[in-house]
């Protein structure tokens, strides 16, 4: 058989429950099939202008994400209550992973601060500690890519927390099918990617 799908988790009170909608069951001999997603990635890399360079050092570890948001499928809200994985397609890696690379990228292409991700050995002087809240397609009155980050700067000599900020992106669906989803999710995480790069060198 060869199965594609939708999975919808829902949310009553403090119960959520998963379950799996069946678009296609087409039956095909006795043996089973699975579905070929199409992958996709985030590409847009924003340049961030800073006036002078800094001799700090950055860290940047994997944001944090709810399960919904922990995996490498891409998310649609059909109302506050409804989520859906985008049929057919996924990302690259698992989002939170793409995310941390996509920032460390952007923080390199400034030149104006020493960066690295847990791991490399650099002596640091900052972190940049992210939690992924939105990242997702959201269908209730209109087709709008929706991405919200929150960002602490943590002192990493002292453990204090020198700056937190909230930061949300949106962005238009223009056209139609998987394509058209992605390419507004990755608009909208260019703006608030680049806006937490921005924000993290004021800030240090």
């Amino acid at each position: 058989m060869k199965f594609s799908g939708l999975v919808a988790v829902r949310k009553t009170g403090a119960t959520r429950t998963a379950v799996i909608f069946s678009l296609a069951l087409t039956v095909a001999g006795c043996g089973t099939r699975a579905a070929v997603n199409d992958t996709f990635s985030l590409s847009s890399t924003p340049i961030v202008e800073r006036p002078a360079p800094t001799n700090r050092q950055i860290l940047v570890p994997e944001p944090t994400a709810l399960q919904t948001l922990a995996s490498d499928q891409i998310v649609v809200r059909l109302s506050r209550s409804e989520l859906q994985y985008l049929a057919k397609a996924q990302w690259g890696d698992r989002l939170p992973r793409m995310v941390q690379d996509r920032l460390v990228q952007i923080f390199e292409n400034t030149g104006r601060v020493g960066v690295g991700k847990p791991g490399q050995g650099l002596a640091i002087d900052y972190q940049l500690i992210t939690e992924i809240r939105s990242f997702e397609i959201v269908t209730d009155g209109g087709q709008t890519a929706v991405v919200e980050i929150f960002a602490k700067i943590l002192n990493d000599r002292n453990g204090t927390v020198r700056t937190q900020k909230g930061f949300r992106a949106v962005a238009p669906v223009k056209g139609t099918g998987n394509p058209a989803f992605v390419a507004a999710l990755d608009a909208a995480f260019a703006k608030a990617a680049a806006d937490i790069v921005s924000w993290t060198l004021a800030s240090m």
